[in-house]
């Protein structure tokens, strides 16, 4: 029995591909879901107001930013990859998250065609910074999950210690107009 002669690349391109943003952090490359991705700001023209935490109780968040009616834990991205001190030039404004996270630089927009399971190396709290590997040329990067930003305990910390910041601004972070409009 012969095998048709377009198995092979067939095979691979029929594989689920995925839009991504890599970026940059102190020398060190990531990617994430373009779709997760709301907006890319350069921190000089991040508009919007930036307010200051009351009682910053995570060292990786010492602001808010309030934009187009939505309001973003600022995350810095050095701080909270424990990677060493950087100039971040841009903002990931994240989409279904209250996150907005600085980073160096944004490197380009790609396809990712293969996410792989973090090995079991991966014990501590990267399993929750990362949804798994890709390769792009020769190169393994992990693939950020949106969601590992800020995890539901750290939000919750943030809200209890800095209430005022949330009667301020008039409604709570993350939250869009149309959302607080609803109930």
């Amino acid at each position: 029995m012969t095998q048709p002669v377009n198995s092979g690349p067939m095979a691979r391109d029929a594989r689920p591909r995925e839009q991504v943003v890599m970026f940059s952090i102190a020398g060190y490359r990531f990617v994430i879901s373009a779709s997760s991705v709301q907006e890319i700001r350069s921190t000089d023209s991040l508009g919007g107001t930036v307010v200051d935490l009351d009682r910053p109780v995570l060292r990786k968040v010492r602001h808010i930013v309030e934009r187009d009616a939505r309001s973003c834990y600022v995350v810095s991205g050095y701080e909270h990859f424990h990677l060493p001190l950087s100039r971040p030039t841009s903002v990931l404004i994240l989409r279904a998250v209250p996150v907005a996270v600085l980073v160096d630089r944004i490197e380009e927009m790609a396809e990712m065609r293969v996410l792989l399971g973090l090995p079991l190396s991966f014990c501590g709290e990267e399993r929750v910074w990362y949804r798994g590997l890709t390769v792009f040329g020769r190169k393994v990067v992990p693939v950020a999950d949106p969601r590992g930003f800020l995890t539901a305990e750290e939000l919750r910390r943030l809200k209890e210690e800095n209430p005022g910041l949330h009667q301020t601004a008039g409604h709570h972070v993350g939250e869009s107009r149309h959302e607080r409009e609803r109930v």
